[in-house]
C-alpha cells in the first residue's frame, strides 16, 4: 500500500476500544493487537520519536496495510484478540510474545464437590471458564463475592475435617462429608447460571443481586426436598 494512503487511514482511526490486525505487502496478518483507543494505539507503532524495540521496529517495517475492528468494550476486545491470534498465529505475536496471560474464574465442573478458582490456563478439562478479566482487581473482587454467596470448598485436597472456612460458613465441609454431593451439585448450578450465558462475571449491583437471589432459590429448593 502507498505510503500516502496508509497516512490516510492513521487519520480516520476509531476512538473507540477494539482490535488491529497488521497486514505485510501479500496481504498476510503479521501482527493482531487490541487496544483501549484505537487511534491513539495504532498511531503509536508510525510515529518515528517513539523508542520501539528491536522486534517491534521489523515488524512496523513488513506492515503494507492494517484493518481494525471495533467493539463495544475492551473486554470484547481482548477475547476477539486472543481468538484472532489462535486462528491466524501471526508471525510476530509468536515472536514478541511476553508471557502475559489474563486471569480467568474457573468453575471445575469435572471434580465430585467443585470449585470456584483464579487461573491463567485453559484446558480441557470439563471446566467452564468465566473471562478473560483485563482487571487482577476486579477478578479478585468477584471471586471473593461469589464464595461468600455461594459456599464451595476452596481446598485442593480432602483433610477429613472441616477447616476455618466452614467454621465462618464460607464452605460446606464435603471433607468431612458435612453436605451431599447433590446439594453441592445445585449451588454450582446457581453460581454457574448467575454467569447468565456470559463469558465473564461482573461485579456490581445487578450481579450480586443475581447471585444472591439464585442462592435464596438453592436454599429454598434444598428445604422443600428436605421437608417434602
Amino acid at each position: 500500500m502507498c505510503v500516502n494512503i496508509l497516512q490516510e487511514k492513521l487519520q480516520t482511526l476509531p476512538d473507540a476500544p477494539g482490535v488491529y490486525l497488521m497486514k505485510d505487502a501479500r496481504g498476510k496478518i503479521i501482527y493482531v493487537g487490541k487496544a483501549v483507543v484505537l487511534k491513539n494505539r495504532v498511531r503509536q507503532y508510525f510515529q518515528s520519536g517513539k523508542n520501539h524495540g528491536a522486534k517491534v521496529k521489523a515488524m512496523v517495517a513488513h506492515v503494507a496495510d492494517f484493518e481494525t475492528i471495533v467493539t463495544a468494550t475492551e473486554v470484547e476486545a481482548l477475547i476477539l484478540e486472543c481468538n484472532l491470534i489462535k486462528k491466524h498465529r501471526p508471525r510476530y505475536n509468536i515472536s514478541l510474545k511476553d508471557d502475559k496471560s489474563y486471569p480467568y474464574l474457573k468453575l471445575t465442573l469435572a471434580e465430585e464437590f467443585p470449585r470456584i478458582i483464579l487461573t491463567r490456563r485453559i484446558i480441557q478439562d470439563g471446566s467452564r471458564y468465566f473471562g478473560p478479566y483485563t482487571s487482577g482487581l476486579a477478578v479478585k473482587e468477584t471471586l471473593q463475592l461469589l464464595r461468600k454467596i455461594f459456599p464451595l470448598r476452596t481446598c485442593k485436597t480432602f483433610d477429613k475435617r472441616p477447616c476455618l472456612e466452614y467454621h465462618i460458613k464460607r464452605c460446606l465441609a464435603p471433607c468431612a462429608q458435612k453436605v451431599s454431593h447433590g446439594s453441592s451439585r445445585a449451588r454450582i448450578v446457581c453460581a454457574d447460571e448467575c454467569g447468565g450465558g456470559r463469558s465473564e462475571f461482573r461485579v456490581g449491583g445487578s450481579f450480586a443481586r443475581c447471585a444472591h437471589g439464585r442462592a435464596k432459590s438453592c436454599r429454598k429448593t434444598k428445604n422443600r426436598h428436605r421437608h417434602g
